[in-house]
């Protein structure tokens, strides 16, 4: 970087007429400068400046130094339009990991306002169960669900999700409606792996109960449970948000109501606490959609 100090302290002088002047300029003695000007020269074997009592001029290989600090700052400034828009306006790419049963239909709903209103906006979506570096892989917003782990990452609370106890109704029809807490072990369980067989359950009064469950089919990802709720093979514990319409079409149904999952908080962690504009806007129509329980002001572009 030493070289380019002296690149820019050469041009200083350019402008300044004199050493006095660039110095003066540029907060430093007129010896330091006549010093950086000299150790540049002797890098390049070349004399850039004609000196005199009075006044500078350029030699040719210095008219030559010049016209390349001319073009490199105008590139720099270049540069600093295009960081500027970045920084400033809705362009450019917005990379965001989220959880699988996360990064469809929510994610969707939340974030297609601010692409319909910015066709300059681009999303990188990576659906990943899995906790991802957000600094190797440049990631803008990770969304997490639960409990978070002590970080150096800065995480902004959104909402939280409220799971329910789904089963189709040809589920139901043949293997009965559970009608207390002590029935449920006995049904076939469609359970996420985090669980590991164990559920608590609140009451109506937010007493906590706890139940010990064998899975019939155990994943790592609430997607495909829900498939298997819908297939009738068991009691399935999914998101309010991803199974709002099959319940309301009737395609399943909420097993126990009175007893419910305590909800979980929903985070965005991003990298650093000073964000972008245009990260700024996502975690703001992410918190819009989330706080409402996935039921966000779709109507606002933001």
């Amino acid at each position: 970087m030493e070289p380019l100090r002296r690149y820019a302290i050469f041009a200083a002088v350019v402008e300044a007429g004199t050493m006095t002047g660039a110095a003066k300029a540029l907060g430093m003695t007129p010896s330091a400068v006549s010093q950086h000007i000299g150790q540049l020269e002797e890098l390049l074997g070349l004399t850039l400046l004609h000196r005199s009592t009075r006044r500078l001029s350029l030699t040719e290989a210095g008219e030559l130094v010049w016209q390349g600090c001319q073009t490199l700052r105008q590139t720099l400034d270049q540069i600093d339009l295009r960081l500027g828009e970045l920084r400033d306006s809705l362009v450019g790419e917005v990379r965001i990991t989220a959880p699988v049963g996360m990064a469809g239909l929510p994610l969707a709903q939340a974030l297609a306002p601010l692409l319909s209103a910015h066709p300059g906006l681009h999303f990188a979506i990576i659906a990943d169960d899995g906790k991802r570096d957000l600094l190797k892989e440049r990631i803008d917003v990770a969304l997490r669900v639960g409990t978070l782990a002590d970080s150096s990452l800065v995480a902004r609370r959104l909402g939280e999700v409220s799971m329910l106890l789904c089963a189709s109704p040809a589920y139901l029809a043949r293997r009965g409606i559970p009608r207390q807490l002590a029935e449920l072990p006995d049904h076939d369980w469609l359970l996420t792996d985090s669980l590991d067989g164990a559920l608590w359950l609140r009451d109506e009064k937010g007493e906590p109960h706890g139940l010990t469950l064998v899975g019939r089919v155990i994943c790592n990802n609430v997607l495909p449970l829900r498939q298997f709720a819908l297939a009738g093979q068991g009691i399935a514990l999914l998101p309010e948000a991803e199974v709002s319409e099959d319940l309301a079409l009737g395609r399943l149904q909420e097993v126990l109501p009175a007893y419910r999952m305590a909800p979980m908080a929903i985070h965005a962690i991003t990298p650093e606490r000073e964000v972008s504009q245009k990260v700024r806007r996502v975690l703001t129509a992410l918190q819009d959609y989330f706080g409402q329980g996935g039921r966000g002001r779709q109507s606002r572009p933001g």
